[in-house]
C-alpha cells in the first residue's frame, strides 16, 4: 500500500481510529499503571483526552485542509486534556499542527517534520523529562519516521516504521524505569502512543475501528442538602496580639468546643482564625481576650448552599471572561464536599470537582478561571498528576487576565498555600509564600490497593490498606489501625505540631474520632482537628505541620 499525501479528511478519519483504538484498550492501560490506588489512570485521562477531539470532529463536517483539521484536533486535546499523559498527548498533535500550520496536505517529509515537533513540544512542557515514558516511545518513533522519509519512503510505510520504533521503544521502558522493571510491566503512556500510530495505520487501511463501548463522562459530586449543614455561620478574622504570652491552643481549644472545621495559626503578632459555628459572637468574644480584631467576616453557610444550588440550575453563573473587578482569586481542584467548602471558606472564588478518582481537563479548569473577576488567578491543583494541564490555562486565559499555577501535589498542601496568603502583597510575594508554606507540611493519606500489584518492591494484594506519605507508598497493612500507626510513624507529629485528620466518604464520624484519639495518644502534645472532606477513594488525608 502507498499513501504519498494526506489532507484534512485523512487525518480526521486517522485521528477518529486512534481515540477508537485507545478507548477499546483503556482498560490495558489502566491496568499497566504500576500505582494500584483506583485514581484517575493512563488509559481513562488519554482516552477522554483523544475522545475530546473524535466528538469534535463528529460534531460537524470535515474540512479538506490539514491545516484546518489539524488546528481543530489540536485545540480539542488541549482543552480536554486530562492528566499528565492526556496533557503529553495533546502536545504531541499541537506540535504537529504547528508543523501543519497553512498547509492543505502533507506529504512523507512533511509528516514525519511534525512528528518531531510535537516531540519537542511534548518534552519542552515537562519540567523533568523522563525516560522509559511516552516521551520516550515518541521520540523514537518520530526519529524512525524522519529516516524512513529521507529513505523515500512514503506516508503509509513511514508510519510503519514509527509503529515498529515505538514497540521497541515500549519494550525497553522497564529497563529504563526501574519501577516498571519491578512491577515487570511496560509505560501506561508509551502503549498508548503505540496504539495511536496503529489507528493511523488501520485508517490508512481503509478500516473502521469500531468501538466495543461508549466513553465514560466525568461524574459529578453527589449534591448535599442544606439541612445537612450543622453549624450555620462561617467566621474569619485576624488577631492582633496584645498578650503575646497566652497560647493560640486555649483559643483553638474554645472554638471546638463551640464549633467546628476550625484553623487557628499564629505567629508572635497576630493570629489568623476561621470557625464554623451557630453563635459567631461567642467566637469573636473569646477571641477579643487575646487581642484586637480585624478583617471581619461572617458568611451564612445555610443561605450560600441555596444560592449554590440555584446558580447550578441556572448556566452560566457569570460572565466568561468575567470582567475584574477586584486583584486576586483562587480556583482549588478537590473532591468531596467537605473538601470544597474547606477551600471555600479559605477564600477559593472557584471549585474544580476533581482529584484523585477523576482528573479534570485543562477546560474544566480554564472555564472557572474565566468566571473569577480578577486581574490574577491562583489556580491550586492538589495533585501532581493535574498540575500539568492547569499549566496549560496559561496561554488559553483571554482578556489579559493573569494565572498563577501554585504546585500544590495534595489537599494539605492547597489548605497551607492558601492560609499563607496575604492580599495585601503582590503576585511574587505571595506565590513565593505559598511555595514557603508547601515545604512546611507533610501530607499522608490512607486508602486501598484496587488490584493486586508490585509496586517499589512491595507485594500487594487487593484491598489491601496503603499508607502513603507525600504521594508515595510507606506501608501496607491489612488493618485500619496499623495502616493509621504506620502513617504516623513515617509523618510524625511534632512537638506542638498541627495535625488535621480530613475523613472520607466512606468512613463515619464515629471512625474518625476513633483515628484522632489514636493520632493523639500517638503525639499528646499536637493540636488534633478533624474535618468532614467527603474526599472518594481516600478514607482519609493527614496534614501534619
Amino acid at each position: 500500500m502507498e499513501i504519498k499525501i494526506v489532507g484534512g479528511v485523512e487525518f480526521a478519519g486517522m485521528l477518529t481510529a486512534a481515540a477508537a483504538m485507545i478507548e477499546n484498550n483503556k482498560t490495558t492501560l489502566n491496568e499497566l499503571n504500576v500505582f494500584p490506588v483506583p485514581d484517575g489512570d493512563t488509559g481513562t485521562n488519554m482516552s477522554m483526552t483523544i475522545g475530546s477531539a473524535a466528538d469534535q470532529l463528529a460534531s460537524g463536517p470535515i474540512s479538506k485542509s490539514l491545516s484546518d483539521v489539524a488546528s481543530l484536533i489540536a485545540s480539542s486535546l488541549l482543552r480536554g486534556a486530562r492528566g499528565n499523559s492526556g496533557v503529553i498527548l495533546s502536545l504531541l498533535f499541537r506540535g504537529m499542527s504547528k508543523k501543519f500550520k497553512g498547509k492543505t496536505e502533507a506529504d512523507a517529509p512533511l509528516f514525519a517534520e511534525a512528528m518531531k515537533t510535537g516531540v519537542e513540544a511534548a518534552y519542552g512542557a515537562v519540567m523533568k523529562p523522563a525516560e522509559g515514558t511516552v516521551l520516550t516511545v515518541s521520540r523514537m518513533a518520530a526519529d524512525a519516521a524522519l529516516n524512513a522519509a529521507d529513505a523515500g519512503a512514503d506516508i503509509y510505510s513511514l508510519l510503519e516504521k514509527a509503529s515498529a520504533a515505538a514497540e521497541e521503544a515500549l519494550a525497553r521502558t522497564p529497563s529504563q524505569n526501574p519501577v516498571l522493571a519491578k512491577a515487570n510491566v511496560v509505560d501506561a503512556g508509551g502503549q498508548g502512543y503505540c496504539y495511536v500510530l496503529q489507528g493511523f495505520l488501520a485508517a490508512l487501511r481503509g478500516e473502521t475501528v469500531a468501538l466495543r463501548e461508549a466513553r465514560e463522562e466525568a461524574t459529578a459530586f453527589e449534591k448535599f442538602e442544606t439541612e445537612d449543614i450543622k453549624f450555620a455561620y462561617c467566621t474569619e478574622f485576624l488577631i492582633n496580639r496584645t498578650d503575646k504570652e497566652k497560647s493560640a491552643l486555649k483559643l483553638r481549644a474554645y472554638l471546638e468546643s463551640i464549633g467546628d472545621c476550625v484553623v487557628v495559626v499564629d505567629d508572635e503578632e497576630i493570629i489568623k482564625v476561621h470557625v464554623h459555628s451557630n453563635n459567631p459572637g461567642k467566637a469573636i468574644e473569646e477571641a477579643l481576650t487575646f487581642g484586637s480584631l480585624s478583617k471581619i467576616k461572617i458568611e451564612n453557610m445555610k443561605e450560600q448552599h441555596t444560592e449554590l444550588l440555584v446558580h447550578t440550575e441556572e448556566e452560566p453563573e457569570a460572565p466568561l471572561p468575567a470582567e475584574p473587578e477586584k486583584e486576586y482569586g483562587f480556583v482549588s481542584v478537590a473532591a468531596g464536599a467537605g473538601l470544597a467548602e474547606v477551600f471555600t471558606d479559605l477564600g477559593a472564588d472557584r471549585i474544580v470537582e476533581g482529584g484523585q478518582t477523576m482528573n479534570p481537563s485543562t477546560a474544566d479548569i480554564l472555564q472557572e478561571i474565566e468566571r473569577i473577576p480578577a486581574r490574577t488567578v491562583f489556580v491550586l491543583p492538589n495533585n501532581k498528576n493535574i498540575e500539568l494541564a492547569a499549566r496549560q490555562t496559561v496561554g488559553l486565559v483571554s482578556g489579559g487576565k493573569r494565572v498563577v499555577v501554585v504546585p500544590t501535589h495534595s489537599i494539605p498542601e492547597g489548605v497551607s498555600a492558601m492560609l499563607s496568603f496575604d492580599p495585601a502583597v503582590s503576585s511574587e510575594e505571595n506565590a513565593a509564600a505559598m511555595k514557603d508554606a508547601i515545604g512546611r507540611v507533610t501530607s499522608g493519606s490512607i486508602t486501598y490497593a484496587a488490584r493486586n500489584s508490585v509496586y517499589e518492591g512491595h507485594e500487594i494484594a487487593a484491598g489491601d490498606f496503603l499508607s502513603l506519605k507525600n504521594g508515595k507508598v510507606s506501608a501496607i497493612t491489612k488493618t485500619r489501625d496499623e495502616a493509621v500507626d504506620a502513617l504516623l510513624s513515617a509523618t510524625g507529629g511534632g512537638e506542638d505540631g498541627i495535625i488535621t485528620l480530613f475523613y472520607g466518604e466512606d468512613v463515619t464520624a464515629k471512625d474518625a474520632e476513633e483515628v484522632a484519639e489514636q493520632i493523639r495518644a500517638k503525639f499528646p502534645d499536637a493540636e488534633v482537628s478533624v474535618v468532614n472532606g467527603g474526599q472518594p477513594v481516600y478514607y482519609f488525608i493527614l496534614s501534619v505541620e
